[in-house]
């Protein structure tokens, strides 16, 4: 009996310290910084883009914490102010892959790192929990106008885009989820699925843990992105990849027809062999990603004139 419970004592430390150990990677993700790219030859800035980019870099204050944003300047003076929300362990320096379709068509493009991810001071990341308040808090810093905003966020962005936007902010005239989950395990129970890591008990768990410490309980009431999608006023589009094994194609449906079962404008664009993180990057898939951008943002035109960027911390780059 004695040694019945040392093994039963052994397991349950086990699985606590995996447990915790899961927990620390999904909240400490690895860090795709400017200095990450500047090793890897890989653009580092808008100024390095094939075609470079005039911007100017400044900080966000937001909770004690100064999140980097580089306001990059479109070739449309008349179009909107898009934002781009990256997801776990990616950056805005990954976000650079999206600007050039993005600027025939904005007057401005914001990438930033939120807090936990790129160039944001030490600091974990927040699961998608609270970063729309921190999206919310850019729009006020950047001086955007009404109805001149696009949320353009990917994979955990793309939950966070939705949910600033169901707030129904008058300044949000559309968003762009591309590759999102509707709930924050469905992504780590298929990467840890497919490399064999156990999930039937260490998963929600975790997960349970998580949203406890996070503040939004255990069942993480709130977070459903399709639940989220429903309250939009805005036009939707959502952007998956049909071969995405990460997050599901049915989650971007689901979230789509929630917010058209709900009377709203939603576009799913569905791209033939997209994975999850290489939609931008892969040569077969970035042509039909950019079209069905290009379709959307042309149907769209502010309300009010683009309000002027933020001028400090200037940092340009002539094409």
């Amino acid at each position: 009996m004695r040694l019945l419970w040392l093994l039963l004592a052994g397991l349950v430390l086990a699985v606590a310290l995996t447990v915790w150990m899961t927990a620390r990677r999904l909240r400490h993700p690895p860090r795709r910084s400017y200095a990450w790219a500047l090793v890897r030859k890989a653009p580092a800035d808008p100024a390095a883009l094939h075609r470079p980019r005039q911007f100017a870099e400044w900080m966000l204050d937001w909770r004690g914490l100064s999140l980097p944003v580089w306001d990059v300047e479109g070739d449309d003076p008349a179009g909107p102010t898009c934002v781009l929300t990256p997801g776990w362990g990616e950056s805005r320096v990954i976000g650079l892959s999206r600007v050039p379709p993005l600027a025939r068509r904005c007057s401005r493009i914001l990438l930033w790192d939120p807090p936990g991810l790129g160039d944001a001071p030490p600091g974990p990341f927040l699961m998608g929990t609270r970063e729309h308040e921190a999206l919310r808090a850019l729009l006020d810093r950047a001086g955007v106008a009404p109805r001149s905003a696009v949320l353009f966020g990917w994979s955990a962005g793309a939950g966070t885009s939705i949910a600033a936007a169901s707030s129904r902010d008058e300044r949000i005239a559309a968003v762009v989820a591309e590759a999102p989950y509707r709930v924050p395990w469905v992504p780590a129970r298929n990467v840890m699925t497919a490399i064999g890591m156990p999930w039937t008990l260490i998963g929600p768990l975790t997960y349970a843990m998580l949203g406890m410490r996070l503040g939004v309980g255990p069942r993480w009431k709130g977070f459903d992105r399709a639940i989220l999608a429903a309250r939009l006023a805005c036009p939707l589009l959502v952007i998956h990849g049909n071969a995405d094994a990460v997050c599901p194609p049915s989650d971007g449906l689901d979230i789509a027809e929630a917010l058209t079962a709900a009377g709203g404008n939603a576009t799913l664009a569905l791209i033939p062999g997209g994975a999850h993180t290489d939609l931008w990057t892969n040569p077969a898939t970035a042509p039909a990603c950019a079209a069905a951008l290009d379709a959307f943002l042309s149907n769209l035109r502010p309300a009010s004139p683009p309000s002027p960027r933020v001028g400090e911390g200037r940092r340009e780059a002539t094409g």
